[in-house]
């Protein structure tokens, strides 16, 4: 699959501080991609170029703290999250966007999408965490270990949780991944997202009306049954327009880095299911 290539950066300014983002600013339906915490817009490389390919206008942004957004947020939580993705939605001012979000990122689109149904045609939740679960051993180990020797511990996990194979850039986007953690600032935001808590995204799971796909690894060490959450999460979305699951065969946490080739299909299917409506409502 076809790899990415690099894109001016744009910045949304908040009332604490900007935001970086990429705009692919092609025609068709808005696609925002959130990564997760301690990971960078880089994450959704493999897919942004198909997506355009596709037909869809591609944005990926950085969260607080992250990449080359700015630090010193005094709100970490997924909560906040959503209000940058929002506001980013509104100010790209391209109708309602369909969101991509990863693991913590994955909470923020939910919350972002049950505060403002109007604002998201669609969700895509790739190994999301939507709700507080106890912590495996492994989690346990994880944490604990990156909270004591930082971003290297950090890198150290985040290639461990790719679980079948790695991307053909790993060793190089890890080594970016690191230096952009040691900047001043920025690995206290990761630390931040990693003790935050998801009670306030899973009080808000029913109120989501954007149809959604739940896309899963079924290795993903950081869930003790990752078809188990999968299977809760769309329980608890049924009151969406429609709510479908996916486990992505192997894969670990970062299933569209780890297996773009199996994730991509499955993620423009449901995308094209909206496509038309979308520019029907615009």
């Amino acid at each position: 699959m076809q790899t990415d290539v690099s894109l001016p950066i744009h910045y949304l300014t908040l009332p604490e501080g900007v935001i970086a983002f990429d705009d692919t600013q092609t025609a068709g339906p808005l696609v925002l991609c959130v990564p997760g915490l301690g990971d960078v817009r880089a994450s959704y490389r493999f897919l942004r170029p198909a997506l355009v390919a596709a037909g869809y206008r591609v944005v990926t942004m950085d969260l607080r703290g992250h990449g080359q957004s700015s630090v010193g947020w005094s709100d970490y939580r997924d909560t906040a999250i959503a209000h940058d993705v929002l506001a980013l939605c509104h100010a790209l001012q391209a109708g309602p966007a369909l969101l991509l979000g990863n693991s913590y990122g994955g909470a923020a689109v939910t919350y972002a999408a049950a505060t403002d149904p109007a604002a998201v045609a669609g969700l895509v939740l790739l190994d999301a965490f939507v709700r507080d679960l106890p912590q495996t051993l492994f989690q346990k180990v994880a944490i604990w270990l990156v909270a004591q020797f930082g971003a290297g511990a950090w890198t150290s996990y985040y290639k461990s949780v790719y679980i079948s194979k790695q991307p053909p850039d790993m060793e190089t986007y890890l080594a970016a991944l690191k230096a952009n953690l040691r900047e001043p600032g920025r690995f206290a935001a990761t630390k931040a997202m990693m003790y935050g808590s998801h009670a306030a995204v899973e009080a808000h799971l029913a109120k989501v009306q954007a149809p959604t796909l739940i896309v899963m690894g079924t290795k993903d060490p950081d869930f003790s049954d990752p078809q188990a959450e999968a299977r809760h999460t769309a329980e608890a979305l049924r009151q969406a327009a429609s709510c479908q699951v996916q486990m992505i065969e192997g894969a670990g946490h970062y299933p569209h880095a780890e297996m773009p080739e199996q994730v991509l299909p499955v993620v423009l299917a449901s995308f094209q299911q909206l496509k038309e409506q979308i520019r029907h409502d615009a």
